[in-house]
């Protein structure tokens, strides 16, 4: 069934995405769009209700002072300014703000509160299938939350004209390439390309200390290989993306400043000629992990801790070594698998370890040992922006210690961060 839907239009206000999510807490669909949407663009978006106009400080761009075209306040729909006139974007909704929502959105739009995962995923099976036809569609399955979630949405619409490609560049954590295997060839029977480019992604990476040009390189490999295994199927017309809300959002809007770019958000490389699937678009992370739990994934999946898109190759500071690359994975696994035992996991917003390019003197067998030092980060945070230090018992601390020095070649020291964002970062390159 179709949702009803609020639309929110953009005026400058931060707190446009927080305002959105309000709605759907209600029940009701809510879509953020530019101030300037056409009168045809706008009356073709399905089961609109209502319109929000939000303001805040930033109603100005490039020196003129931005405004909704006045056909919108002519529309057949109820209209709400919200507009606090230079003054700080809305505050955070309080009970008394959430109760004057509430009216508006079912006592004056008349909305049904019929925005749940089991309609919003009937609706995109319809619209992928109206989309695709009897097409193919490509997608690039990492095993992060994003892609995995499209790729079940896509198995679930048009099951073997969707073709995954994995590749594993030796960057991942223990036990993820196995598992991307298992779940999606395995148990949900998906045309699955494994390719193993370890090799090739940490023969090109030797040598390169650089934190930025390691990501250049990951990311530019990577691509250079999907694309070659593209161009060995044939008859693909479509290539998937797990593009989400917070990509488009954070990759800049006409009247909100660029947060960061993402790489699935502005285009593809000319010369694949691919039209784009992107069934998640329009959902948060949150969201996304309820509709990866509709599913049927499992939830190592689901709840899969933010990973970074160069992997382990931010995580193994400087020049990457095999070596110390294994001494990451591993130590990582036992931090994780601790973490589990200690019921902190799902708990605690991310943790990881890092090994630094340098070598502390220890005590191995009796005898001097030159080995590696091992970082352990645990954080909490809301919005990535900040982020608090979790505040691990001392003796899970100990455990962790005695596991990674005695199991782990090459370490012999275990450290904890304790730095907050600011005026750290959460990751260390």
């Amino acid at each position: 069934m179709k949702q009803d839907m609020i639309v929110i239009l953009d005026l400058g206000s931060e707190e446009n995405p927080r305002l959105a999510r309000e709605i759907r807490a209600l029940g009701v669909y809510s879509e953020i769009h530019p101030h300037d949407i056409s009168r045809e663009e706008l009356e073709a978006l399905p089961n609109v209700k209502g319109v929000i106009l939000n303001g805040g400080p930033n109603r100005v761009v490039d020196g003129v002072e931005i405004d909704v075209a006045p056909y919108v306040y002519d529309l057949p729909v109820p209209v709400m300014l919200l507009d606090h006139k230079g003054q700080p974007g809305l505050p955070t909704m309080q009970e008394a703000r959430r109760t004057q929502l509430s009216e508006w959105v079912f006592g004056i739009c008349c909305a049904q509160p019929n925005w749940n995962m089991e309609n919003f995923i009937a609706d995109q099976v319809e619209l992928i299938r109206r989309q695709v036809g009897d097409g193919k569609v490509l997608l690039a399955l990492s095993g992060g939350v994003d892609s995995s979630v499209v790729a079940a949405l896509l198995i679930k619409a048009i099951g073997k004209q969707l073709t995954c490609v994995h590749v594993n560049h030796g960057l991942l954590r223990q036990g993820e390439p196995e598992q991307v295997v298992e779940v999606f060839r395995n148990q949900m029977d998906a045309n699955l390309v494994y390719v193993d480019a370890v090799d090739r992604f940490l023969d090109k990476l030797a040598g390169v200390a650089d934190p930025e040009q390691k990501r250049k390189i990951i990311g530019a490999e990577f691509i250079r290989v999907f694309e070659e295994e593209a161009r060995k199927l044939e008859g693909i017309r479509f290539l998937g993306q797990g593009t989400i809300y917070p990509d488009i959002i954070e990759s800049g809007t006409k009247t909100v400043k660029t947060v960061k770019s993402h790489h699935n958000v502005g285009g593809l490389p000319e010369d694949l000629n691919f039209e784009l699937v992107e069934p998640l678009k329009m959902l948060f992370k949150d969201e996304v992990r309820a509709c990866g739990k509709a599913l049927g994934l499992p939830d190592s999946m689901v709840y899969r801790q933010p990973f970074p898109g160069p992997g382990l190759g931010v995580r193994c500071l400087g020049a990457i070594t095999r070596d110390r690359l294994e001494a990451v994975r591993a130590s990582d696994a036992i931090l994780r698998e601790e973490f589990a035992r200690a019921g902190l996991e799902g708990r605690v917003w991310q943790y990881f370890t890092v090994i630094p390019d340098i070598r502390s003197v220890g005590v191995r067998d009796g005898r001097r040992a030159d080995e590696w030092p091992v970082i352990l980060r645990a954080v909490n945070t809301v919005d990535a922006m900040t982020a608090t230090v979790e505040d691990v018992p001392f003796t899970l601390l100990q455990l962790i210690t005695k596991r990674i020095t005695h199991e782990v070649p090459g370490v012999n020291r275990v450290l904890y961060d304790l730095t907050p964002k600011p005026t750290g970062t959460i990751e260390w390159e």
